[in-house]
This record gives C-alpha cells, structure tokens and sequence, in this order.
C-alpha cells in the first residue's frame, strides 16, 4: 500500500520516515518530494508497504504523532491527478499580428 505522509518537518530524512514505519513492518519504500530547483522538502512525502495490515495500522498509529515538532498527517495516498498540459498559457492571442475581421482593431472591419 502507498502511504501519504504530510506535514513533515523540513528537517526530516527519509531514515527517519523508514525507522518510524518499520515499527509496524516491512517497509518497501521511501521518498521524500523535495522542489526541483532548490532541492530543498517540499513538507511531504510517500511510504510504501507490501502488507495492507501493516500498512493499515500504521497509518492508524502514526496519523497526528508528534515528528521533528510537527503533527504528522498520515493516510493511503490517492492516484495522482491528471495535470492539463500542453496548452497556451496566459490566454495569448490567437490572432496576434493578423489584420483582418477578427483583429478587433478600429478601422479594420471589412464591409
């Protein structure tokens, strides 16, 4: 099961997040996100556990503990969501140095 785990402190390693959920068994893997430019924690990260149970009861023990001064927010990790992609940003216009009907300029109409 993959497991979410929020709220970490930006001090915590991923030896730590292992340490605390191998208390309740085998543990897979382990990741913390961190910011692609600054490789600084982005405050989250994910857990995995091949034992539903284990998992389970993990996530029961350890969701609202106290790790590094923080409250940890510990539940299963939902499928990431679809990111829209591909399109223009800021709205740019379509008829950008285009003279004609469409350009909305005064004057340019065709009767």
């Amino acid at each position: 099961m993959n497991i979410y785990v929020g709220n970490l402190s930006w001090n915590t390693r991923e030896e730590d997040l292992q340490e605390a959920f191998e208390a309740f068994g085998e543990v897979s893997s382990v990741a913390i996100i961190t910011d692609r430019e600054t490789g600084k924690s982005r405050g989250f990260g994910f857990v995995e556990m091949p034992s539903d149970s284990e998992a389970r009861a993990a996530i029961a023990a350890l969701n609202g503990t106290d790790m590094g001064g923080r409250n940890l927010t510990v539940n299963e990790a939902r499928p990431r969501e679809e990111r829209g992609g591909g399109g223009q940003r800021g709205g740019g216009r379509g008829d950008f140095g285009r003279r004609g009907p469409s350009s909305g300029r005064p004057g340019d109409r065709r009767r």
